[in-house]
């Protein structure tokens, strides 16, 4: 159980990181290692229990910077590590544009560009996973379409074009009405979860498989048969969410539409479907919804953690049953394999293993 701040240190950044503005997770060491971007594009590996560090790639971004916030989301670049930290990607949210390094030789290894469309009302849709032993990654190439590539050598792996329709006025076998969001991969690396909407507009997560798309069925992520939608909300998409295990997922919200959502989150079993909701489409059935945990979300395979303006709360996802809290303590990333939670603001880090 979670109790009390004492635990909770500020951790000095070594002068040679430059100015930070984000971190990601080495996730499968059970060290705290992470990346960390600065503010000049220079890319770091820093042990933070030691203190350890060296730089390992840069990236020439550009940044967008003429870009009008959309409902107060505002264009950053956001840093993504493969798990074992051999490649990292650098990517614009609420932008267009992103790259992907290979941290071994430094090599720019895919150049990223999502082409637009609403692109302000999202973050840029990308996740690594690894598939047959490599490491892949899974990126927009499009508003409505998101491609896996062999993050060595950068070679696109879910290649299709759509099918001309016999009439030129019906629409494509395959087209699909849907910007996609953030992803977040399973804990055990075979599914995705991605943090979309569709017009009118309506945010619906939606769940699939990723061995089945990268080797059997390029349009799984369109219409595959593993493809679930989870829930549907009203002008509601860009909020926390999270896996809890290999199947649950943590959705935060209780409501249906933007303007009676009320903080809480609703868990759903993406292996199982069913009808409900005021959309009555086929959805990932509902375990659970309950009061309390807002702001980011982070789980560590059992618990869900939830972090408010101020706190740290502990929850048990199957009773939504509160566990204890962190007072003074928000953190803004977790470190699975470590099982740590840092908070990083202004460019002082401060922790809680």
């Amino acid at each position: 159980m979670i109790g009390g701040n004492d635990a909770v240190r500020e951790v000095p950044v070594p002068p040679r990181l430059g100015a930070v503005t984000d971190l990601a997770p080495v996730r499968d060491r059970d060290r705290p290692v992470w990346l960390t971007l600065s503010e000049d594009g220079t890319i770091s590996r820093w042990d933070v229990a030691t203190g350890d560090h060296e730089t390992v790639g840069a990236i020439t971004l550009a940044a967008e910077s003429d870009r009008e916030p959309w409902n107060g989301r505002h264009l950053r670049r956001r840093l993504h590590a493969s798990h074992d930290g051999m490649f990292a990607a650098v990517v614009n949210d609420y932008g267009r544009f992103g790259e992907v390094v290979d941290l071994r030789t430094g090599e720019v290894t895919l150049a990223l560009d999502n082409q637009g469309g609403d692109e302000e009302t999202v973050p840029f849709s990308l996740e690594f996973a690894h598939s047959r032993g490599r490491c892949v990654v899974i990126h927009r190439t499009a508003w409505n379409r998101l491609d896996v590539s062999d993050a060595q050598t950068g070679a696109l792996l879910t290649d299709r074009s759509l099918p001309a329709p016999a009439n030129p006025d019906a629409v494509p076998e395959h087209h699909l009405d849907y910007f996609h969001g953030s992803l977040y991969v399973s804990p055990d690396g075979k599914r995705i979860l991605d943090d979309g909407w569709m017009w009118h507009p309506v945010g619906i997560p939606a769940v699939w498989d990723l061995d089945q798309w990268i080797e059997g069925n390029v349009w799984e992520s369109e219409d595959g048969p593993s493809r679930v939608d989870v829930c549907g909300r009203e002008y509601y998409w860009d909020h926390a969410m999270t896996w809890i295990d290999s199947t649950r997922v943590a959705v935060e919200g209780l409501g249906d539409a933007d303007d009676v959502m009320r903080p809480g989150v609703r868990i759903f079993d993406t292996s199982r479907t069913g009808q409900s909701g005021m959309w009555r489409m086929p959805t990932a059935v509902e375990l659970l919804a309950f009061e309390g945990p807002t702001g980011r979300f982070f789980s560590d395979g059992t618990h869900l953690f939830s972090c408010a303006d101020a706190d740290l709360s502990i929850w048990d996802p199957t009773e939504g049953k509160l566990l204890g809290t962190v007072p003074g303590f928000s953190p803004t990333h977790y470190h699975p394999g470590a099982r740590q939670f840092l908070r990083l603001a202004d460019g002082v880090v401060s922790l809680r293993a």
